[in-house]
């Protein structure tokens, strides 16, 4: 089983982190370095919701991949639990926690995950996962420090 715990501090509310997390545009725009783009069946625009369903198409490790996963949980702004539906992995469950203090919110993202191969897939998942994650959430970061997001 792998698991990655990747730490994201940004100059901004909870319930603004919150709710970039949830939007599917912002996703989007902070994955734009590993060219994932939104596909059907999910959410193809505005906040997810409890129930939602959100899938992605992209490449990882060279080979073209579609993800989906739904929103299980969902307690504004402090936290939300989106788990896998379809996907690469045998299951993959990914928390995101957002704790505000004096103006700056950390947000804390936690996945777990099974392997579809096994455990010695995790040598190459868990770094590469912690690449995605982290890249994916400095991105979320500016967009919400700089970007229109920010309020």
């Amino acid at each position: 089983m792998g698991e990655i715990v990747v730490t994201t501090r940004i100059r901004a509310a909870a319930a603004i982190c919150f709710d970039a997390a949830l939007d599917v545009s912002a996703h989007v725009e902070s994955a734009k370095f590993s060219h994932e783009r939104l596909v059907a069946p999910g959410r193809l625009e505005g906040l997810l919701q409890l129930n939602d369903l959100v899938c992605f198409e992209g490449r990882h490790f060279g080979i073209k991949q579609t993800f989906c996963a739904r929103i299980t949980e969902l307690d504004r702004p402090r936290r939300f639990v989106d788990e896998m539906v379809r996907g690469a992995f045998r299951w993959l469950r990914h928390v995101h926690e957002f704790e505000e203090t004096n103006g700056v919110t950390t947000m804390i993202d936690r996945l777990d995950w099974r392997a579809p191969v096994g455990a010695i897939a995790d040598l190459f998942l868990v770094p590469h996962m912690r690449n995605f994650v982290t890249k994916k959430q400095n991105a979320l970061k500016t967009l919400v420090e700089t970007g229109p997001l920010r309020m």
